[in-house]
């Protein structure tokens, strides 16, 4: 299949609403928008939470605490069978390394490393934080997990 040979399913693609063109086609006169008030105006729309000039309920209710949602630090995470997968020639695993070999985003800093998988080789890993599973992992094929 090529570009070209797509097809849309069928009932995906609607014909558009030709409003204002007489009465006879089902949209003429009000064009659809109803008789007058705020909705039937030109620009007449209303924004989430108005309540036609009554005071809003999202302005009646306290607004108490902070989050820190916002702000969070996420670590990137990578599991010891990605690291197996890297290059023989590698000994010294860090995040510029790993950006390199493309298995995280060049602009991460926060790396976690997690066991799933098997590792067979020694490699000296260098990462913010490690699971249990996975710091077992390293040790036990002769490597080193370095907290930095």
């Amino acid at each position: 299949m090529k570009l070209h040979e797509l097809k849309n399913v069928a009932g995906a693609v609607h014909r558009k609403k030709r409003v204002g063109c007489g009465e006879g086609s089902g949209h003429g006169k009000t064009s659809g928008v109803g008789g007058k008030g705020q909705k039937g105006r030109s620009g007449g729309s209303i924004r989430p939470g108005f309540e036609g000039g009554q005071m809003p309920l999202y302005r009646k209710l306290p607004h108490r605490g902070f989050n820190q949602f916002n702000f969070r630090t996420e670590p990137v995470i990578v599991n010891v069978g990605d690291l197996a997968a890297l290059d023989a020639k590698v000994k010294d695993v860090n995040v510029t390394v790993l950006a390199e070999a493309g298995l995280i985003r060049k602009d991460e800093k926060y790396l976690k490393v997690l066991g799933d998988g098997e590792i067979t080789r020694a490699l000296k890993i260098t990462a913010a934080k490690f699971s249990e599973s996975a710091k077992a992992k390293i040790e036990k094929a002769g490597g080193q997990a370095i907290v930095a």
